[in-house]
């Protein structure tokens, strides 16, 4: 029992240690602050409408009528019944946030050094530099949570993969199991996909030292292994992988049938996303000194270089008050790279990059290839545009690359290798015998490269660079030639500045290095000394965009938006209806209305085509359509104002006739002159069939014929018709081919797509109660995937822990 206590008290100590980091970091959360992530308040807007649901009712929905018309919520953070994975991972969060992903940033790569045999102490020096690289915390700052989240249980799937190929293949495969449960948990894909580029790196430097040592039984006993672990962990995730499989084929990430453009011009086809929006994000080649000087590029746009700035003095001299000119130069645009907007560099330390330098002269076999791979490719890969060879390849042959935006953010899995090798070089420092003359011919060429490369920019800034971003043209624009003068003197300025940071950073883990070499200081010094480095070197830049600042209240973020004298005077009016605020493209409309805008990466396909057609050049005919019965706009003098629109068709309408087209864009392009309070567009191709009788027919509408909205939910309408004659109705909501269901009079009714976006349903004559429910068979399906499959796996665990105490 001692002996065991005196095994697990380092670790304990140890996550300890980062229980205090991550609440150190994050500390007004103590007080009960929350921090303020602008992209959390747009979820939160989105989110309201089911969230009040479940609070009122105390049931889940899986669709929202307050965001683009309608859409489900499974992108929305939908709660699935047997979803015991998730349980797992509310409780691995057990921090406050954003405290609690900084934690798992720790936890899960000191379990992956723990897992390479690295000592606690230096696993625990790792799990710093991975934590607080700064990326990982700026994308905390925004409030891409889901990202983070996916993110920090990046090295504890790598932890499961590696111990299988230990020959552990019991504890490799519940690890896995659970690590790539939990990575699916986060339910950020984009990041899952990187995560699978980088292990299929790893995969084949593993095949080839197989091969080359006669080894590949081991191999690919080890690949099945973990073929079946990640086979059970999608299973756990059954229901949201299901749903969100289900989602993409209809949302904006799939293929659109459309070729033309709503300008007419014809529309690039492609079964993802544009290529142009893909790599809208592309990382500047030079850009890659960010990595290892954190202002190379001036940081970010909006850096504050304070009042003794030459950009201070430039607004002054425009006109500016002090306090005009203080707040110009608390965001002033410093960031001159290639992309059309950064928070801040994605910096991964002076010192850690000194270290994975050294580490390449130490560190011999597989280890090293595939984490020099994956670092390599998602470099080469985040440059996008500036490397269109390779990313076009990547987009127009490599499955599911089309799917993801923002090329740049690959740069996660280089953040992940750099630091594991980086601690790795030290781990083989100690612990190998040390013929001194060879390291320190290692240690000066890493002091070579990595200062050379500071000193080389110090010293020709003016001749290799002109400081000039993409952006200048509009300051120079609206604020002159001068201006532009002192913002360039500015970015110098920072670039000098941090360009001297790295270079004595580097000196001083080249000193520390030399130091022990020499035997003038003991190991323990070592890892303390670089310890202190990297916390000086990555937390002293991370403060200066994620900071305390950034906290605010918890009521002032978990209600984010105010009512405001428009929205009161909507929100007086109980009838149903959609609202268009051409005033903001956000979801500040979601929180208070069923709202025609909203905020999200995937919306459905056919709702953002109508809209980028019709909706966003405020064309009445489709508006009426769409029910859009306010509109919130802006006056000359910037005051709000609600238009009533009278002409809105409201809830649903019996039509008289059909415009027969019969492709995707006869079908949009007929939107924008129809009478469609009378007429309906229906596409052949999809639904001519589907009439009980041959050929396309007409209706007799009277005056009195009537269908009414007497009972909504998000997930239920019901409507009351009136009608002397068989008729169709066309029902202002939007079309969704999966999980709605229709009735008349109780019993299942067909419905189908008209207007290109809305829902059609023949109404036999006479008096009847039609109603729509959304019971998606695919959560039924998953759940039941989920439970099985959780017990299949806590069946697995017991029989892995009972052989492991029979064999000790």
């Amino acid at each position: 029992m001692q002996f065991s206590t005196k095994r697990v008290l380092p670790h304990l100590l140890v996550l300890l240690g980062f229980v205090i980091l991550s609440l150190g970091y994050f500390s007004p959360v103590l007080k009960g602050k929350q921090l303020f992530q602008s992209d959390i308040m747009q979820y939160i807007g989105m989110a309201k409408q089911q969230n009040d649901f479940r609070t009122h009712i105390g049931e889940e929905t899986y669709w929202t009528n307050s965001a683009f018309g309608g859409m489900p919520t499974y992108q929305l953070g939908a709660k699935y019944p047997h979803n015991y994975i998730k349980k797992l991972d509310l409780t691995l969060r057990f921090l406050p946030r954003p405290a609690d992903y900084l934690f798992l940033y720790f936890l899960g790569f000191y379990m992956l050094l723990l897992v390479l045999k690295v000592d606690f102490k230096l696993a625990a020096l790792g799990a710093l530099a991975f934590g607080f690289s700064t990326y990982l915390i700026i994308i905390l700052g925004v409030g891409h949570n889901s990202k983070a989240h996916a993110i920090a249980y990046m090295p504890l799937v790598l932890s499961g993969i590696l111990l299988t190929f230990q020959r552990k293949y019991i504890g490799g495969f519940l690890l896995t199991t659970v690590a790539m449960g939990l990575e699916l948990v986060a339910n950020h894909f984009q990041m899952t996909y990187y995560l699978l580029l980088l292990v299929i790196i790893l995969g084949i430097a593993y095949l080839v030292d197989a091969y080359r040592t006669k080894q590949l039984l081991h191999y690919f006993k080890s690949i099945g292994t973990l073929g079946f672990a990640v086979l059970l962990s999608i299973a756990l995730n059954a229901t949201s992988i299901l749903a969100t499989q289900e989602y993409v084929k209809e949302s904006s990430r799939s293929k659109s049938e459309l070729t033309v453009n709503p300008d007419g011009t014809p529309k690039e086809v492609t079964t993802g996303l544009d290529r142009d929006y893909i790599t809208q994000f592309s990382y500047g080649i030079a850009e890659t000194f960010n990595l290892f000087i954190p202002r190379f590029m001036g940081g970010g746009n909006g850096e504050d270089v304070g009042k003794d700035s030459a950009t201070y003095n430039a607004y002054r001299k425009i006109g500016a008050t002090t306090a005009q000119a203080a707040e110009g130069a608390k965001h002033a645009p410093m960031y001159w790279g290639d992309q059309p907007i950064v928070e801040a560099p994605a910096y991964i330390g002076a010192v850690v990059l000194f270290l994975f330098v050294f580490a390449l002269f130490l560190v011999k076999g597989r280890l090293k290839w595939w984490l020099v791979g994956g670092t390599i490719l998602s470099l080469l890969l985040s440059y996008g545009k500036n490397f269109g060879a390779l990313t076009d390849f990547f987009i127009d042959y490599v499955p599911l690359y089309n799917k993801f935006r923002a090329v740049s953010s690959i740069q996660v899995i280089l953040e992940l290798c750099v630091p594991v090798l980086a601690v790795f070089g030290l781990h083989t420092l100690l612990k190998k015998e040390r013929d001194h003359e060879e390291i320190l011919k290692n240690l000066k060429y890493s002091l070579g490269i990595t200062g050379g490369i500071a000193l080389i920019f110090l010293l020709f800034k003016n001749s290799l660079f002109d400081f000039s971003g993409i952006n200048d043209g509009f300051y120079r624009q609206n604020y002159g030639q001068a201006f532009i003068d002192a913002v360039k003197e500015d970015r110098r300025t920072l670039f000098v500045e941090d360009s001297i940071r790295t270079l004595l950073l580097v000196l001083l883990s080249a000193g520390i290095m030399f130091m022990f070499l020499k035997e003038k200081i003991k190991e323990q010094w070592l890892i303390v000394g670089f310890g202190v480095l990297i916390l000086f070197d990555l937390v002293g830049v991370d403060r200066r965009y994620v900071n305390n600042d950034d906290f605010v209240s918890a009521r002032q973020v978990s209600t984010p938006y105010q009512a405001n004298e428009v929205d009161k005077e909507i929100l007086k009016d109980t009838t149903y209806f959609r609202v268009f605020d051409v005033t903001s493209s956000g979801a500040r409309a979601s929180y208070f209305h069923n709202s025609l805008n909203g905020y999200h990466a995937a919306k459905l396909k056919r709702y953002e085509d109508v809209f980028d057609f019709y909706v966003t050049t405020n064309n009445m005919n489709v508006l009426n359509m769409l029910n859009t019965k306010y509109i919130i706009a802006q006056g000359e003098k910037g005051q709000l104002f609600k238009y009533t629109n009278t002409e809105a068709n409201g809830n649903a309408w019996f039509i008289k006739d059909f415009k027969v087209v019969s492709s995707a864009n006869e079908e949009i392009k007929a939107l924008d002159s129809l009478n469609n309070k009378q007429v309906a567009v229906l596409n052949t191709v999809d639904f001519g069939s589907r009439f009980k009788s041959g050929g396309i027919p007409s209706f007799k509408v009277d005056s009195v014929a009537s269908i009414q909205l007497v009972d909504h939910k998000p997930n239920y309408l019901k409507y009351k018709s009136e009608n002397a004659n068989d008729g169709f109705a066309v029902f202002s909501e939007v079309y969704y081919p999966k999980g709605w269901k229709a009735f008349i009079d109780g019993k299942a009714a067909d419905h189908i797509r008209v207007n290109y976006v809305l829902r059609g349903m023949e109404i036999p004559a006479g008096s009847h109660t039609i109603e729509f429910k959304f019971d998606p068979q695919v959560v039924k399906t998953g759940s039941r995937i989920a439970f099985a499959s959780s017990i299949v796996f806590v069946l697995l665990l017991l029989g892995g822990l009972f052989y492991g105490i029979k064999k000790k």
